[in-house]
């Protein structure tokens, strides 16, 4: 049986924490930038946890099942 390939869009787009959670950047956070307060671009910086109806799948895609 062949190796399972990662897949790339999915390795670009999340990461494993060290504790082994899955984190994914904030949405809305690319551009239009302008019109949007000081305080909600400042939330988006942050990482955010893979929900866990999402993160099953996210973890077979990166080849962690």
């Amino acid at each position: 049986m062949p190796k399972m390939k990662t897949h790339s869009a999915s390795k670009k787009r999340f990461r494993l924490t060290g504790s082994g959670k899955l984190v994914r950047r904030r949405a809305f956070k690319s551009h239009l930038l302008e019109h949007k307060t000081a305080k909600r671009k400042r939330k988006m910086r942050k990482f955010d946890d893979v929900s866990r109806a999402d993160s099953r799948e996210i973890r077979r895609l990166l080849g962690l099942r």
